[in-house]
């Protein structure tokens, strides 16, 4: 591991209120949260690099999150819960909120559709995915989600857009599945963000913290933290 992937941490800024999903990238309260960038491209992509932002907020009961992405090469026909929307344009953010349990996968494409996982890991690499749990369709209906483009983009457009994917999750949910959570100052979960196209005529493959060599966004143990600041 290098100095930059050991470096690689992220500081979540408290909203007084609960900041819309809808509004402008600098619109209060986004105006104060931090940005990371999703710029680590893994080399089995293509040489379309979209430009990928996030940033997060947190109040007294969610978590929010939203990408921005400057794109080519849209494209999204899942449109079911659980469907793979990872085979479309598509952001991500997988998150460990406690050390020594297991993580979340929420997969979200351009058009809104999510994918939504817990998964126990406490061993060596790779990662079991038979084991993963899929989140009930009861428990996902607490997360709001908002994106920018049509539920379904098809065919696929080659010219320069620019999307974006926000969604806003209840700490209840992660409560369902790693116990008591209380989002307290100081305190920090570990993360990844990704931006990935497996299916499109340009297939890519972005992460904020980098995830070596292989081909795999399912590496915990490559997390970075995100903490909760005053």
């Amino acid at each position: 591991m290098t100095m930059s992937e050991k470096t690689v941490s992220y500081k979540i800024m408290p909203a007084e209120s609960e900041p819309q999903l809808s509004c402008g990238w600098n619109d209060p309260p986004w105006d104060r949260a931090n940005v990371l960038c999703a710029d680590h491209f893994h080399p089995a992509g293509s040489d379309h690099h979209p430009e990928t932002k996030a940033k997060l907020l947190y109040d007294a009961r969610r978590i929010h999150v939203r990408f921005n992405v400057r794109d080519r090469y849209v494209r999204c026909v899942h449109t079911e819960y659980q469907s793979p929307v990872f085979f479309d344009s598509c952001v991500e953010f997988f998150v460990q909120p406690r050390a020594g349990q297991g993580y979340f996968n929420f997969e979200v494409n351009c058009g809104g559709t999510l994918l939504l996982h817990y998964r126990e890991h406490d061993g060596p690499p790779p990662v079991d995915h038979s084991k993963a749990v899929h989140v009930d369709e009861r428990l996902a209906r607490g997360i709001r989600i908002e994106a920018s483009m049509p539920r379904v983009v098809d065919p696929e457009i080659m010219d320069p857009v620019e999307w974006r994917a926000a969604w806003s999750i209840p700490f209840t949910l992660f409560e369902e599945f790693v116990g008591p959570l209380t989002p307290v100052a100081g305190t920090a979960w570990r993360a990844n963000f990704y931006k990935c196209g497996n299916e499109l005529s340009h297939p890519h493959w972005a992460s904020w913290a980098p995830v070596g060599g292989r081909l795999d966004f399912h590496q915990p143990q490559l997390f970075a933290p995100i903490e909760f600041a005053p």
